[in-house]
């Protein structure tokens, strides 16, 4: 059975940085290669805030653009969000999420506070 574990977060002040880790583990053999980062503030609805697919192509939301990095090692069939910059509107829960044997897999959520 596949499970995502995320780690990291935390509190942080305004302009600073944080990097998310997201491992699926049971996938002993095969590399996941498609992943997404979302977010869920108090009181909204959970949005995605980056992506990667395929060979390496990347999305990231009109909010984090330019602050925010998806990266990926399919070795270790891990996906990473650095976050740079951080502002206080980017403090919520950050999941990660695949698509494993047709399957939706979420993580556990990672809580970000940025404070101002």
């Amino acid at each position: 059975q596949v499970q995502l574990v995320e780690s990291g977060g935390g509190l942080v002040q305004a302009g600073g940085s944080q990097r998310l880790s997201c491992v699926a583990s049971g996938t002993a053999t095969l590399s996941i290669i498609n992943w997404s980062w979302h977010r869920q503030a108090p009181g909204k609805q959970r949005e995605l805030v980056a992506s990667i697919v395929g060979g390496g192509i990347t999305n990231y939301a009109d909010s984090v653009k330019g602050r925010f990095t998806i990266s990926r090692d399919m070795r270790k069939n891990t996906v990473y969000l650095t976050m740079d910059g951080l502002k206080p509107e980017d403090t919520a829960v950050y999941y990660c999420k695949t698509t494993h044997l047709g399957r939706d897999l979420w993580g556990q959520g990672a809580q970000v506070t940025v404070s101002s």
